[in-house]
């Protein structure tokens, strides 16, 4: 009885299930914690880098953006800590944590945030052009034959 047991207990894996990713908690880029400065107000960061994964009601004036990613395949762990503290008057003082600050020249870069397009470049053969305006639909047609 005790080798049946035994030899349930060691199954040997030809076929492995699949696991996802579990991504849990705030995804910060570089580019996010790069608009952080001093002197901005709660609003101007919940609006930047998100709505935080920890606000304390014992500590009011930090917020926690945590990030946790548990890879399917390796079950390797990457886990990032991220803080922001607000002075006595509500404004931001400092941040603390994994993701690096901005250089002075990336923050005083210009970013273009827009990008302008030509609409004369689309091909006019995009979309067939309109009907004249005397010519009748489908359902203007429908209509005129019933009556209406």
């Amino acid at each position: 009885m005790a080798l049946a047991l035994s030899a349930c207990s060691n199954v040997p894996r030809i076929v492995t299930e699949y696991r996802i990713d579990v991504q849990q908690g705030n995804v910060l880029t570089q580019e996010m914690v790069s608009q952080l400065r001093p002197g901005l107000t709660r609003d101007q960061v919940r609006f930047i880098l998100g709505t935080p994964l920890l606000s304390d009601v014992f500590h009011g004036d930090r917020w926690d953006y945590v990030f946790r990613l548990q890879d399917g395949k390796t079950n390797q762990i990457t886990a990032r800590n991220f803080s922001v503290f607000f002075g006595d008057d509500g404004l931001l003082s400092r941040v603390t944590g994994d993701v690096e600050v901005g250089t002075v020249a990336e923050l005083t870069a210009p970013v273009a945030r827009t990008q302008v397009v030509d609409l004369g470049s689309v091909g006019a053969d995009a979309a067939p052009p309109p009907p004249p305006e005397d010519e009748r639909g489908f359902f203007g047609r429908m209509m005129q034959t019933i009556g209406l």
